[in-house]
């Protein structure tokens, strides 16, 4: 996903969308609360989305800064997205909270009204709808920006407006990190709720295993502190079950002291030797990983239209002890046809996570494919790598097509935080590891060549998940932070986690808002 730093496109164009101001008077609004038939779409007392969402956006106007369409500052938002399938939708309006009190009665509107609905914290995500709502109302939650400490340094209260960048700004001249992004754009909330990983991983587990305490609004407009003590099974469910259990507008998380560190890029240039040995460098490290935690890597094959027409392989490497060159990463520094590096003693999170956002512009097409493999032998990384490279073959003349396939290890002292305070909702456990994390992501520019980069892309993940099969290397987890909008998530955490993230969706949301008015990103049904 980290692989080339391309010029970003102009959004200007966003800035005039067109689509009817909502313009409905509040009276038309019914105060009692909605059915279940109601939400499902069996009675509506405005007739159409259109007419409850323009009376959802005309009354939500009158209180809560809130964008219409057709203005600058409408557009503005819209351009503010960092996939293009996701800026090209159309809101009836963007409503911007300030606190959980706001959203607590956005969503008593939302209710009355039964106008869909979607929630951006950073809005990565790459397809439409994820974070945007086609003809309803986008939530942008960037206006909770908190951020602050607790006297004893050990909790960051984050709001989930603000990005990674701005914690680490926040966090880094006090000696201080969290354990959140890698990447400087992207939303606290998101991630989070998705997994989370980070380059303190290796010693603290996932973000979502670092979250203290969340500040969750429910279906019904409760407003709740939500942790292992006060709410076991929402907090179960918070850490891996995404957006479907309320609004989260607060994150408390875990604070680590946290020094300059060794990290950086290195990039090389694709030959057969050079791609055996960093695959056997990967695959040394999944089993070795455990010998310092303070590392974490990921492993980027790219293929880049200018200036050559190759392949490059991009190794990002930390180690945050600050140790130059440890011996984990020796099979990595010593690859051969090396390009450039950026790895250097004493750098910090704002300075790595912006270098790896310049790679990472807004206003192209974008998607991403992941699957997880285990790693009864390095068989399975040559074998997706070969079958990617197959599938990239067709696409990669496509204007502005940039391929990737990154790898990740999950090694097993990560999977050991999984466990830590009840446990997360991802199914995953360290007698499975290590794991291979596979990312497809492809980035271009015609919209002519849509149906063609996503089936390449879908094949190669279908593909590698038979050939995994084939060779019993096949793991059901699909991380959600890097799944297609096909992709069934909430299936590969298993049948138990599966019915437990159900049976808490119906105690806390018994009328589905949240899987019916809030339809983007991925449900549990």
């Amino acid at each position: 996903m980290y692989w080339s730093i391309i010029a970003r496109r102009s959004l200007y164009w966003l800035l005039f969308a067109p689509l009817a101001a909502a313009t409905a008077s509040v009276e038309n609004i019914p105060s009692e609360e909605w059915t279940s038939e109601q939400l499902s779409g069996r009675e509506n007392n405005f007739g159409s989305q259109n007419e409850s969402c323009a009376a959802a956006c005309a009354t939500l106007h009158r209180t809560f800064d809130t964008d219409l369409a057709n203005t600058i500052a409408y557009g503005l938002d819209k351009a503010a997205y960092w996939s293009f399938f996701q800026a090209e939708v159309h809101p009836a309006c963007f409503i911007q909270p300030t606190n959980a009190q706001d959203v607590a009665e956005i969503l008593q509107v939302v209710r009355r009204t039964q106008c869909p609905f979607a929630v951006k914290s950073g809005g990565h995500a790459a397809f439409a709808g994820a974070s945007s709502s086609p003809g309803g109302i986008t939530i942008d939650l960037h206006r909770l920006n908190e951020l602050s400490l607790s006297d004893d340094k050990t909790i960051t209260h984050v709001g989930t407006g603000n990005r990674w960048i701005d914690v680490y700004d926040y966090l880094t001249p006090k000696s201080l990190s969290v354990i959140g992004g890698r990447v400087a754009s992207i939303g606290t909330g998101g991630l989070t709720l998705g997994g989370g990983i980070s380059f303190f991983s290796g010693r603290h587990g996932w973000a979502c295993d670092n979250v203290v305490n969340y500040e969750l609004v429910t279906a019904s407009s409760e407003i709740l502190e939500v942790n292992h003590a006060s709410h076991p099974d929402l907090y179960f469910a918070l850490r891996g079950g995404g957006n479907n259990f309320g609004i989260i507008t607060r994150l408390d998380l875990n604070t680590i002291p946290q020094n300059p560190f060794w990290g950086g890029s290195l990039t090389t240039s694709y030959s057969s030797k050079t791609r055996n040995a960093a695959i056997e460098a990967l695959y040394h490290y999944a089993y070795n990983a455990p010998k310092d935690i303070d590392s974490a890597l990921y492993v980027a094959f790219a293929y880049s239209q200018l200036p050559l027409g190759s392949y490059l392989i991009v190794s990002e490497l930390t180690q945050a002890a600050n140790i130059p060159n440890p011996p984990i990463f020796e099979n990595f520094t010593s690859l051969p046809d090396r390009l450039f590096s950026t790895l250097r003693r004493d750098t910090d999170m704002p300075s790595l996570a912006r270098e790896i956002n310049a790679a990472e512009p807004n206003g192209f097409r974008e998607t991403y494919w992941t699957r997880t493999f285990t790693l009864p032998s390095s068989e399975i990384i040559y074998d997706v790598l070969e079958i990617f490279q197959d599938e990239v073959e067709a696409i990669k003349h496509v204007l502005g097509c940039l391929p990737a396939l990154t790898l990740q290890i999950i090694p097993e002292n990560v999977m050991g935080h999984f466990a830590q305070n009840g446990g997360n909702a991802l199914g995953i456990s360290p007698d499975q590891g290590p794991l291979l994390l596979v990312d497809i992501t492809v980035q271009w520019s015609d919209a002519g060549k849509d149906d063609a980069v996503l089936g390449a892309a879908r094949n190669a993940i279908n593909r590698s998940v038979a050939r995994a099969k084939e060779i019993g290397a096949y793991h059901p987890y699909i991380y959600q932070n890097y799944a297609a909008q096909e992709q069934e998530v909430f299936e590969g955490y298993g049948e138990e986690n599966l019915e437990q993230l159900r049976q808490i969706s119906k105690r806390w949301d018994p009328e589905g808002v949240f899987q019916v008015l809030q339809p983007g990103y991925f449900k549990l049904w």
